[in-house]
């Protein structure tokens, strides 16, 4: 199935990120431009201004019809009774497109981030990703609104009050014409030095946020051994780190900002000084409001080119954050399912032929022709020593990875021809550490699905030895269980995620060490309910205890990613081979 047209279909790297905005606000467009003429109107006062003040000037000073005073007057004050309206209009229209594409940006983000293989978030620290879903569409979205607001502000600024001067006093425009390429000379002088330092900088946030995350994430770890000043040292010098990056990119900022506003005051003092004497000895038919107009004009144009120049910053940090997002909406290692076939109903039957897969290309095999094929409703377990292949030989079954050689068929089809979103429907994994959601005990066993009703749900529970605690709490299924299930100890989360898996009626099982990290009262609860979980469904189990896969159809002994044994527990310890060594040293 082909995803829908968004900001997912865009090439965010290669490009000029310029270009990436642009078509980030493409469905924008007639608003921004109906932002743009209300900005016009409603920022009409600040050129208009000086014009109207030189005409004051000159009726007051050449004795002019005093009539023209209330026609000027007038005048003003109609342009500033609308900018009520249309400022009004203007943020609606703007500060709205901003809102919106940052939210949609945000979508695209964590939908890619859906879609990226099990492979990359290995690689990729969670609180990098987390930084660029927050931070940096946050500072896509401030550059955007400060660019519009003050960009805005300075552009109608400058060529208002140009258009007035060149109706007014033609003479003095070409003075005026000089700040634009003097300042266009010092910020594309300092860009390229302010883009990599920025770049920089937020490469270092990340890396703070990624130790934030470890840090926090150990605590319990850190606690037990008395390294909280082994914990906070890593951090204070990733602190460090960003702390320096940030002094000098400040101080970048700083240089160009005093230079910027020393260079255009310095001329905006000699134009003064050259219009006073210009119109002292009538060199030019300059009247005393012309002067007057000409000086304020030079101040307003000169915080304007001063305001544009300072928006290098904001909008170079805004830049570097399209660049980031575009690592994640670009990043290569997806699990393309677009176009594959849908899986309607899934029997269970599984075939592994010659499986071979590794991690690095030119790494070693992690698994190597691997073999199996198993009927529906057979309990398969795995079992070996660290580094056998087991968990490999799992996220190949549940589509995480796909083989380099070999192919697995599901049903009698190659899975590489399906669209293992539509599988997974089929497919439930209890893992060794239940994750849970902040929610209550009935949405995380429900969750995911559209209807469920209560009585569900304590089926569910019940089956999966877990309404017996339930009921015990104050809310019952209306408990909320904590961040990743922190109210809960690990056997009851992990009874949660067994009924989680029970009321989904999953075909095929996969049970990564599910009993492993229990105490023996909750491990004798979860094996019972994993019992039950069980009946009538293809089961592949992972267990490190040999006691728990006893009762297995098959046992698939592997070592260095190939199967050494197949048989039952019984038929492997008659055999006296690799089973026979692991079960005797477990016992001894």
């Amino acid at each position: 199935m082909a995803l829908p047209k968004g900001p997912l279909d865009h090439r965010y790297q290669g490009e000029h990120p310029v270009r990436t905005l642009l078509y980030l606000f493409r469905d924008h467009r007639l608003r921004i431009l109906v932002a743009v003429l209300a900005f016009i109107v409603k920022h009409s006062p600040v050129w208009l201004l000086p014009l109207i003040t030189a005409n004051v000037i000159d009726i007051v000073v050449e004795r002019r019809p005093v009539s023209g005073l209330g026609v000027n007057t007038a005048v003003l004050l109609f342009v500033l009774m609308l900018n009520y309206p249309t400022h009004l209009l203007y943020v609606r229209c703007m500060h709205g497109s901003v809102r919106r594409t940052g939210t949609a940006l945000r979508s695209a983000l964590c939908r890619r981030m859906q879609e990226l293989s099990i492979g990359y978030h290995s690689r990729t620290s969670a609180s990098a990703l987390q930084t660029k879903v927050i931070r940096d569409v946050e500072n896509i979205e401030q550059s955007v609104q400060q660019t519009a607001d003050n960009g805005l502000n300075a552009v109608i600024t400058l060529a208002g009050g140009l258009l007035v001067i060149a109706f007014r006093v033609p003479e003095a425009l070409p003075v005026f014409l000089v700040v634009v390429p003097a300042a266009t000379f010092l910020v594309r002088r300092l860009r390229g030095r302010m883009r990599s330092r920025n770049e920089h900088f937020r490469r270092e946030v990340e890396q703070l946020s990624t130790r934030v995350g470890e840090m926090t994430s150990l605590i319990p770890v850190t606690r037990a051994h008395g390294l909280e000043h082994t914990a906070v040292a890593r951090v204070d010098g990733s602190l460090r780190q960003v702390l320096t990056a940030g002094i000098r990119l400040d101080l970048l900022n700083g240089h160009f900002s005093a230079l910027a506003w020393i260079l255009l005051q310095a001329l905006g003092i000699g134009f003064l000084a050259g219009a006073a004497l210009v119109c002292y000895y009538s060199w030019l038919p300059i009247t005393t409001g012309d002067v007057v107009m000409l000086s304020t004009f030079f101040t307003t144009l000169t915080g304007s080119m001063t305001t544009l120049m300072a928006l290098t910053p904001i909008i170079s940090k805004g830049l570097e954050s399209v660049r980031s997002a575009g690592e994640v909406l670009q990043a290569p290692d997806l699990e393309v399912n677009a176009g594959k076939a849908k899986v309607a109903a899934v029997k269970g039957r599984l075939e592994f032929e010659r499986v071979t897969f590794r991690y690095e290309e030119d790494g070693p095999d992690a698994v190597s022709d691997f073999s199996l094929r198993v009927p529906p409703g057979e309990t398969i377990a795995l079992v070996g020593a660290s580094g056998a292949g087991k968990s490999t030989i799992l996220n190949l079954l549940i589509g995480f990875i796909r083989p380099v050689s070999g192919r697995i068929l599901l049903d009698s089809t190659d899975m590489a021809t399906l669209d293992l979103r539509t599988y997974r429907r089929f497919l439930s994994v209890v893992p060794q550490e239940s994750v849970l959601f902040e929610g209550t005990i009935g949405e995380n066993v429900g969750y995911g699905m559209r209807q469920v009703d209560e009585r569900s749900v304590r089926e569910a529970l019940k089956d999966a030895n877990a309404l017996e605690f339930v009921d015990r709490l104050p809310n019952g299924l209306d408990t909320v269980v904590g961040e990743r299930g922190a109210r809960l100890s690990g056997g009851q989360r992990q009874r949660i995620a067994i009924a989680r898996a029970l009321i989904r009626d999953p075909r095929i099982l996969v049970l990564d060490e599910a009993t492993s990290a229990l105490d023996t009262r909750s491990e004798a609860l979860v094996q019972e309910a994993l019992n039950r979980l069980m009946r009538g469904r293809t089961v592949f189990v992972v267990a490190h205890r040999l006691s728990t896969v006893r009762s297995a159809d098959r046992i698939v002994v592997m070592e260095a990613g190939r199967i050494r044994e197949i048989g039952t527990h019984a038929e492997l310890l008659r055999r006296g081979g690799l089973y026979a060594q692991l079960q005797s040293s477990q016992l001894s």
